[in-house]
C-alpha cells in the first residue's frame, strides 16, 4: 500500500507514519498494555504479575502478525515526531485488512482514528475494495465502526468481523427525455 496517498487526511491533522523498527518493541508494548488496562483491572494480580503478562501477551501478538502479515505496512502514528499509536494494514486482492490501530489513552477521543479510518474508506474507494477489521466486541471503538457504515459481516465470538464498503453504483434504466444534474430524468 502506498502510504504517501493512504492518509493525507491524517497527515492534514499533523500526524505522521513511519515503519516500526526494532527500537519501537518497548513503546508497542506499553501500548498494547493500555488497550488492556480496563480488562486487567479486575484481575486480582501484583501490577509485576501484569506486567509480565501484558508483555508475554504482547509478544505472541506481534510475532502473530509478523508471520501472517508478512507484506503488511507496520506503522507507528507519530505526533510531534513522538509516538502515539500503530497503524498496521495490509492490502489484499478484494480488501484492505485493518489488522490493527491503536493510540495511547491520551490521545483517544480526539477525532485521529475517525480521521484514519475516513483515509482507509476513501483508498478503499478509489481502488474498488472493502475495508475489513476484526474488532472485540467490547471495545468502545465498536460504536465508532458502526457510526461509519461498518456492519458486522461475522461473529467471531469477542470479536466480530465488521466490513465496510463503497457504495456500489446502481445502475438505473435510461428514461426517455433528459437526466438532470441528480441523475433523474425530467
Amino acid at each position: 500500500m502506498n502510504n504517501d496517498i493512504l492518509l493525507s487526511g491524517a497527515r492534514d491533522a499533523g500526524l505522521e507514519f513511519r515503519a516500526i523498527r526494532d527500537a519501537d518493541m518497548d513503546f508497542l508494548c506499553r501500548l498494547y498494555s493500555s488497550t488492556r488496562a480496563e480488562e486487567l483491572a479486575q484481575v486480582p494480580w501484583p501490577q509485576e504479575q501484569r506486567d509480565h503478562f501484558l508483555a508475554m501477551q504482547f509478544e505472541a501478538q506481534h510475532e502473530h502478525y509478523m508471520r501472517h502479515y508478512g507484506k503488511a505496512d507496520f506503522l507507528l502514528i507519530m505526533k510531534d515526531g513522538c509516538p502515539i499509536g500503530r497503524l498496521y494494514i495490509d492490502e489484499w486482492d478484494d480488501e484492505i485488512r485493518l489488522i490493527d490501530i491503536a493510540l495511547l489513552p491520551v490521545w483517544r477521543g480526539r477525532g485521529y482514528g475517525r480521521t484514519i479510518l475516513g483515509d482507509l474508506m476513501e483508498i478503499a474507494t478509489d481502488r474498488g475494495k472493502a475495508v475489513r477489521a476484526h474488532v472485540e466486541k467490547a471495545n468502545p471503538a465498536h460504536r465508532l465502526y458502526a457510526q461509519l457504515g461498518y456492519r458486522v459481516i461475522e461473529d467471531k465470538q469477542i470479536y466480530d468481523l465488521m466490513e465496510w464498503s463503497p457504495e456500489p453504483l446502481v445502475s438505473l434504466p435510461k428514461a426517455e427525455g433528459r437526466v438532470s444534474s441528480g441523475g433523474v430524468a425530467e
